[in-house]
Parts: C-alpha cells; sequence; structure tokens
C-alpha cells in the first residue's frame, strides 16, 4: 500500500508543481489572462488540454462498459470525432478568432440579439451542472474507490464511500478552476494527458501481454476469436449504436461538441493565433484516433476475462480489469491519472462555465462597466457555487441502466442539438434572423425532452437528433420568412475584417485524418 500511496502523491503533486511553475509570472487578474489564458496558448497546449476536457472517467469507465457489453461499434463516438475536428479547423474556428470572442453565446448576440445570448447561457450553464460535472465526479468516485477501497479502510458503505470521494474531488478540482484559470488548466491538463495516454495503454498493454503468454499479438488475436462478433464495428440496426446514426444525428452531434461547444473552444480562443489553433484541432484528432486503445479496448479484454456476468453493471468492468492485469506497485500512479482526468475535465468546465457566467450574464446584464479584477472574482464566486450544485446531484447518478456515457449523450442532447442548430444557422445562413433563432431553439427544446422522455418513441436517440435537427431548421427558415426581426449588423462588419493567414499545412493534414477515419471503418468492417 505505501507503493499506491507514493505513486499517487507523487504525480499529483508533480503537477501541481509543474502548473504553479508555468503561472509564476502570470498576470490572471485581468479577464483575458485568467478567462482566456493571456491568448497564450500553443497547439500541443491546445491539444492536451482538449483531449484531457474531452476524456475523463465518464470515458475510461462508460466507454468501456459499453464497449464490453456492445462491442467495438461504440468506437464511432470517438473516431468520428477526426473529421468533425477538420470540419471546425477550416470552416468554424478561423471565423469565431476573426470575431475576438470569448464565449459561444457572445457570437450570437452579434449574430442574432442579446436575448438568444443570455438564452443560450443559462442553457448551457444548466447542461454543466444537470449532466457533465455530476457524470464526470461520480464516474471518477467509482475508480478512486474501486482502487484505494476506501469503504473497507473506513468501515463505511459503498454508497458513503462514493459521496466522499466526490466531495473530496470536487473540491480539489474547484481550486485549480477557481485560482488559476484557463492556464492552470490548459497546463495541468496537459501533464495529465500524458499521465493518461502512459496510464491508459498499459493496462490493454499488460493483459494483452498475459492473454498472449508473453507476446501482445497473440493476445490480441485471443481476444478476437473468443467473440469475433464484438469485433464488427458495423453491427445491426438494433445495436445500442447502429451505423446509420453516422449519417443522422453523430455527425450533428461531433462538430457542435468539437467546433462550437464553449469547455472544448475556449483553449482554440486562447491561442497565440489561427495557425497555432488549426494545429491543436488537427493534433486532438490525431489522438481522437488513437482513444480507442484506452477507452474500448479494455471493455473488450473485459468480455475476454468476465464473460455476461456484469452485464447487469458494465461500469464495474474497467476497475475490475485494472485491478486483475495492474501490479501492485503501479495503483498509485494510475490512481493518480484517473484523479488527474477527473479534475482535468471538472475544472475545464466548472472553467468555462464561470466564464460564460461573468461575461453573458454579469457583465451583460448586470454590470456593464465591471472592472476586470471584479469580474475575475465574480467568476471564482461562480465556480464556487456551480462546484457546490454538481456535487449534490453527483449521488443522483447511481443507477444508469445503459452506462454513465450513454447516460451523458442522451441527456446532452437536450441541449446540444437546439443550440448547434442555431450556431449553424448563424454560421452558415444569412436568410435565419433572430425569431427564427428563437424559434428553432425553443421547438428543439421541446422536441426532444417530448420524444425522449414523455412519449419514449422507439427510434435511437442519435436518429432523433438528425431529425430534430432538420425539423430546427425548417421552423427557423418559415418563421424568418414570415416574421421580421431586426439582426445585428455587427457580425458582418467583423467577418469582413481581413483574416489572419491559416496553416498552410492545414488542408493536406486535414484530408489524411479523414482518410485515417475512413480507414479505420474499411479494415474493421
Amino acid at each position: 500500500m505505501l507503493y499506491t500511496y507514493l505513486g499517487f502523491f507523487g504525480f499529483t503533486l508533480l503537477v501541481i508543481f509543474y502548473t504553479s511553475y508555468k503561472l509564476r509570472k502570470d498576470n490572471l487578474d485581468t479577464s483575458n489572462g485568467y478567462f482566456l489564458a493571456g491568448k497564450s496558448l500553443t497547439a500541443p497546449i491546445i491539444a492536451g488540454s482538449m483531449i484531457l476536457t474531452n476524456i475523463s472517467t465518464e470515458h475510461l469507465i462508460g466507454m468501456n462498459g459499453s464497449s464490453y457489453k456492445n462491442g467495438i461499434i461504440v468506437i464511432a463516438w470517438e473516431v468520428t470525432s477526426a473529421i468533425a475536428l477538420v470540419i471546425a479547423a477550416i470552416f468554424i474556428i478561423p471565423r469565431f478568432l476573426k470575431m475576438k470572442l470569448t464565449t459561444i453565446p457572445e457570437f450570437l448576440e452579434k449574430r442574432f440579439d442579446s436575448q438568444i445570448r443570455s438564452i443560450v447561457a443559462f442553457l448551457l450553464m444548466s447542461s454543466f451542472v444537470v449532466t457533465l460535472l455530476p457524470i464526470v465526479l461520480y464516474s471518477g468516485a467509482i475508480n478512486i474507490e474501486s482502487i484505494f477501497d476506501f469503504s473497507t479502510m473506513f468501515s463505511i458503505t459503498k454508497e458513503e464511500s462514493l459521496v466522499y470521494t466526490v466531495l473530496v474531488i470536487g473540491i480539489i478540482g474547484s481550486l485549480y478552476a477557481i485560482f488559476g484559470g484557463l492556464k492552470a488548466v490548459a497546463f495541468s491538463d496537459t501533464l495529465n494527458g500524458i499521465g493518461l495516454m502512459l496510464g491508459g495503454l498499459l493496462v490493454p498493454a499488460i493483459a494483452l501481454y498475459q492473454i498472449g503468454k508473453g507476446n501482445v499479438f497473440d493476445g490480441v488475436s485471443a481476444v478476437y476469436h473468443f467473440a469475433p462478433k464484438k469485433f464488427d464495428i458495423i453491427g445491426s440496426e438494433d445495436s445500442v449504436l447502429p451505423f446509420s446514426t453516422l449519417f443522422t444525428g453523430l455527425m450533428i452531434n461531433q462538430i457542435y461538441f468539437w467546433g462550437m461547444n464553449q469547455t472544448i473552444i475556449q483553449r482554440a480562443f486562447g491561442a497565440k493565433n489561427l495557425v497555432e489553433a488549426q494545429k491543436g484541432l488537427i493534433y486532438t484528432g490525431v489522438f481522437k484516433l488513437l482513444m480507442p486503445l484506452i477507452i474500448v479496448l479494455p471493455g473488450l479484454i473485459g468480455f475476454y476475462y468476465f464473460q455476461e456476468q456484469h452485464y447487469d453493471k458494465p461500469d464495474l468492468i474497467y476497475p475490475l480489469l485494472v485491478k486483475k492485469v495492474l501490479p501492485t506497485y503501479l495503483y498509485g500512479f494510475f490512481a493518480a491519472v484517473i484523479l488527474g482526468a477527473v479534475l482535468s475535465t471538472f475544472n475545464s468546465v466548472l472553467n468555462s462555465a464561470s466564464t460564460i457566467f461573468c461575461m453573458d450574464i454579469y457583465k451583460k446584464t448586470f454590470n456593464k462597466n465591471v472592472s476586470d479584477k471584479k469580474l475575475v472574482y465574480y467568476g471564482k464566486i461562480s465556480s464556487v457555487v456551480l462546484a457546490v450544485l454538481s456535487i449534490s446531484v453527483a449521488p443522483l447518478v447511481a443507477h444508469a441502466p445503459s452506462g454513465l456515457y450513454f447516460l451523458l449523450q442522451e441527456l446532452n442532447g437536450i441541449f446540444f442539438i437546439p443550440i448547434s442548430s442555431i450556431l449553424v444557422a448563424g454560421l452558415f445562413f444569412k436568410q435565419i434572423n433572430a425569431a427564427g433563432a428563437k424559434a428553432g431553439l425553443f421547438f428543439g427544446f421541446v422536441f426532444y425532452i417530448l420524444t425522449s422522455f414523455v412519449l419514449h418513441l422507439n427510434i435511437h436517440f442519435v436518429h432523433l437528433w438528425g431529425i430534430e435537427f432538420v425539423l430546427n431548421f425548417i421552423i427557423m427558415f418559415i418563421v424568418s420568412k414570415y416574421v421580421s426581426a431586426k439582426t445585428n449588423t455587427e457580425y458582418e462588419e467583423e467577418l469582413a475584417i481581413n483574416p489572419e493567414k491559416p496553416w498552410p499545412g492545414m488542408n493536406i493534414a486535414g484530408s489524411i485524418l479523414v482518410f485515417l477515419t475512413v480507414l479505420i471503418y474499411i479494415i474493421l468492417s
């Protein structure tokens, strides 16, 4: 147990000292310094932070649990992200950076009006508190508890142990976001990202080495031949993620998440220039193609070891696999990696939520002339409030029937698809005005809740995303045609400004990423 604690505290303290050293000369009292890292982020830092903001224990636990039960078909959540990142880098980020945005709702005011900015800001903050933050905290607590077994150590129930662990993780994660701002989040994410890649790859590597009796490739062959149907990337139409969803709602969700989602895209807003932002997105796409080795393959290996005995609780499979294959002296390092992954997502989302509150709600509605120092102060206060709310909600996600990852995606649909509709409309369709955007936003929000949670239509929720997206546009076009609304001209004026020069290798790098994504499907089909 001594090695476990040494590994855990050693890596955790390394991240803290490294981040503190990097921030020693930074001015965090300005809104630009606190919320946008002083516009100083380079491509490797952007990519590391994007990956760690995205990948957390809801992936390590939820995605591996889902692949254990449903097979490799769930890889679509990961590899299609590469295509979305290419689209974002070429068509979306250049427009956003030209407008010098701090938040996504700010774009909506410049394109439509201030009312829609406030509505979307409120919806985004609600989505963080109701869905993402609680699930990240709870899944993190499951993994930490599985390694340290606090329930046995302190003679308490598993449920009590998870609640206390959620509380501790929430407090530590809040401190990063509150005192260091985006730059602290980004630098800690990068170091934690290295740890996640190393620690995450160790689990399947050691397992396959053991299964193959000293040969990793023999291990892969044994796992494949044990259950070849689990490796069918196309699957059946009644599977948990039908192949057809790639052509309905999945890519819509991916483009929103990687190109328009505040928690992700804020890293690009903090880039030194457009070239670094575009490179950062492409590097992230490369990582996303490699991520299935960490968040899908272990679940398939778990089926080899445990067969169907944990189908009723698939989210247990990754912690069980870790305990089975990792030597005890690596427990501490792995626990630190898990904690880092949780903290990275938690503090990133918290920082983005406080940015939205300060810029899109407090400054816009209550005090337009607030000083930078005061704005940063309110950013820290809002982070505390949001953290407390998220910690309170976290224990309620304990009984997700389809696993934590699919629960997260299904709940995200409430917010992501209506918001993505109006953002795409704002970016690419001049015909849609503020009245049409509001109508589309309201319709999409109500439509998804009714069809998914009230009427329980027998249609896959990702297909519903696609249907909703199309219906939203029909509503927006009709309302915009027949209801006049004043639309801001600020958007067109800012787009007319001479753009920054894009990365010269953008198109080649993007084409390679798209080709590799398609190749993965060809090889595994």
